[in-house]
């Protein structure tokens, strides 16, 4: 530093150091709903235990065929041979259990049970699944319009609701499936697919005010929403902003739904089955497995432990999956 004609002049001496570049700054990634809720599913073992339980039951329904001829036997097999022939009964502790019948055989006709169980698992899944589409289809579709338009059509359709859920479904199911079990044909469908049809239309004809009530809820909220009147403000047609402004926004509770309900179905299936007028032999099916066992449950109680246990297993892997996909998509949850 040095001091001259009055002016002060300052000398660094050395070079200034560089400035060291800085690094790249990362950006942050946001996480989307879906995301979330993957997450949030993901950390509940239980609810991930039943969804695995329920993709192995589909896949049984899909390849049953292959399964059973890849475990040696059929369902429409027969070996009376392996009974005993003076009580029709399975030969052997356990109904007839062994390396080669595993669950054992059925009296009477001496069908494998497992193999039963096997079929009984598509057909399970067919009803329970096809009449699940039918109560969204009917569901989502008039809660959707009953929200939205609101008026003389919300008051005609939650009526007709009101009145469905108050309808003795059971007595007027019992009385349908009986009057088709003696009618040849009707829309051009016969036999096992007439029967398949008209219990698919009970249980989801009458089961659908369930999700249409919910839906209804959820529209009437959403209806009322900031993003909905700016999609009005815009020109955007009612059904626009019904289907691509309010449907997004009910994936969730839709999807919650319908692991709740085909488990429903299942039982619903089995109980018609049950009491006779559901699906009848040759097709197999689980509550008409329990119809039959449940005449020989003091002799032989294997065969009713099967297909009960298996509708139970069944029901609780759906009922666990729709209960932890519910609490994933909750936007209030902890998890």
């Amino acid at each position: 530093m040095s001091l001259s004609g009055g002016e002060l002049e300052v000398v660094v001496s050395g070079s200034p150091a560089p400035a060291e570049p800085l690094g790249e700054v990362k950006a942050i990634e946001g996480r989307s709903l879906w995301q979330i809720a993957w997450r949030r599913l993901k950390k509940d073992k239980v609810a991930m235990a039943g969804g695995v339980i329920c993709l192995l039951l589909a896949l049984i329904a899909v390849f049953a065929g292959q399964l059973s001829a890849l475990y040696g036997y059929d369902w429409k097999t027969q070996s009376p041979n392996l009974l005993d022939q003076t009580t029709t009964m399975p030969v052997g502790p356990f109904g007839g259990a062994s390396g080669n019948h595993w669950l054992g055989l059925t009296p009477v006709l001496g069908q494998d049970v497992l193999a039963g169980l096997l079929y009984g698992a598509r057909t399970s899944l067919i009803i329970s699944s096809l009449a699940t589409l039918l109560s969204l289809v009917l569901g989502v579709s008039l809660g959707l319009i009953a929200g939205y338009a609101r008026g003389w059509r919300d008051t005609v359709i939650a009526r007709t609701m009101d009145m469905l859920l108050a309808f003795p479904t059971l007595l007027f199911s019992i009385a349908l499936l009986s009057v088709f079990s003696i009618v040849p044909s009707f829309l051009g469908l016969t036999g096992v697919p007439l029967r398949f049809g008209v219990i698919i239309f009970v249980l989801g004809f009458f089961g659908f005010p369930y999700i249409g009530r919910i839906v209804r809820g959820q529209v009437l909220s959403l209806r009322e929403k900031e993003f909905v009147d700016a999609a009005r403000s815009l020109g955007a047609s009612n059904f626009r902003i019904m289907t691509r402004e309010i449907m997004p926004n009910l994936v969730g509770p839709i999807l919650v739904y319908t692991t709740l309900t085909i488990p429903n179905y299942i039982l619903g299936e089995a109980g018609l089955s049950f009491l006779g007028v559901g699906v009848t032999y040759p097709t197999a099916s689980w509550g008409q497995m329990l119809s039959d066992a449940g005449s020989y449950f003091e002799i032989d109680p294997t065969y009713l432990v099967a297909p009960g246990l298996t509708i139970f297993i069944a029901v609780m892997a759906f009922n666990l999956f729709g209960d932890g996909l519910r609490d994933a998509l909750d936007p209030k949850s902890t998890r």
